[in-house]
């Protein structure tokens, strides 16, 4: 019996051997502050993929200095970060899988000394600090970092760049009228809340012609908030402008209440797909290879997501396989063992 989890995936030219994907989570180890790769980062990915994972996606990765959720996040703001970025694909891409980054500003969520900036002057909660509203300028420039990292992210040998707008940071704070309160052409209307994505996205892609991921909180969890069908419209003017997959996560905007259980993002993942015509990715307590599998054969989306089951176990592909009655190659160093 064919299991769909095990079958490759394209997007343009770029071919993922199987759809099990490393979601991209926070490690806060770059513990000189200065946004570099440290011995463990290397250690991380390489491990998941000898574990045989379709593709990696290495954690939101700071634009800018001030774009950082902490003083410990990885950064891309500097071509200082390019050679052991290099180092790092070239690895990950040595045994077989993909690799992808997210490119990322945390606005307003930033726990940073100094000035952090965000749509508008409204702090994420009443422990945060409040943010500076940025400026047109402030705006236009913040847009030509996230072009710039595209640009070094190229450079250092990645297969696919992910947009973070999720989350509650940067670009969900643009997105989501909770915490966009402007009167310009990037506040008010879906369409002005919009624009700093669609901007962002159009000068990514004027030096990136690789795969576009875009992750997004498809709700907000709150009444005057967004919801999924806020996010299909998003995701329909996103693939007007060629992104080739939405990354439907949830959530982290504002405090709210939310009924977590396994798959139970999936639904956003299976509606845009549907409705916006734009391939998914499913994420959020999809722990086992059977659960990855109905998703898939069901047509609910395209790639699955695999976070904190992949930092209880690197080889879950082989779990999953197991769970699925199938075989799947082995690393040649470990086949006497698998």
């Amino acid at each position: 019996m064919s299991r769909k989890l095990f079958t490759p995936w394209s997007v343009k030219d770029v071919t993922i051997k199987n759809r099990i994907v490393m979601s991209p989570m926070c490690m806060y180890s770059s513990h000189n502050k200065d946004g570099k790769l440290q011995p463990f980062h290397m250690a991380h990915y390489i491990t998941r993929a000898i574990g045989q994972v379709g593709l990696i996606i290495v954690e939101a990765t700071a634009v800018t200095p001030q774009g950082r959720i902490s003083d410990q996040d990885l950064g891309i703001w500097s071509d200082d970060h390019i050679e052991e970025l290099s180092k790092l694909t070239e690895q990950v891409k040595a045994q077989g899988s993909k690799i992808g980054i997210q490119l990322a500003h945390a606005g307003r969520k930033a726990e940073l000394e100094g000035d952090i900036y965000a749509p508008s002057a409204i702090a994420f909660d009443e422990h945060s600090n409040t943010p500076v509203e940025m400026t047109e300028e402030k705006i236009k420039e913040t847009i030509q970092e996230f072009k710039q990292a595209a640009v070094r992210a190229k450079e250092a040998g990645f297969d696919i760049i992910e947009l973070h707008a999720a989350h509650g940071y940067l670009i969900h704070e643009f997105l989501s009228p909770l915490s966009n309160h402007r009167t310009d052409e990037y506040g008010g209307s879906p369409e002005n809340r919009y624009r700093f994505l669609r901007e962002t996205i159009d000068e990514v892609k004027q030096v990136w012609d690789g795969p576009l991921f875009v992750r997004v909180s498809a709700s907000d969890y709150t009444p005057k908030g967004l919801d999924i069908a806020d996010h299909i419209g998003f995701a329909k003017w996103m693939k007007e402008q060629g992104v080739d997959l939405i990354d439907c996560s949830s959530g982290a905007l504002v405090h709210a209440d939310i009924n977590v259980f396994p798959g139970y993002q999936v639904s956003f993942a299976d509606k845009i797909r549907e409705q916006a015509d734009i391939p998914t990715g499913a994420v959020g307590m999809i722990t086992n290879g059977l659960a990855a599998e109905e998703i898939l054969q069901n047509g609910r989306a395209d790639l699955i997501f695999i976070a904190r089951e992949l930092l209880r176990d690197p080889f879950f592909a082989r779990t999953a396989a197991q769970q699925l009655n199938t075989n799947i190659p082995a690393p040649v160093q470990y086949d006497r063992a698998w």
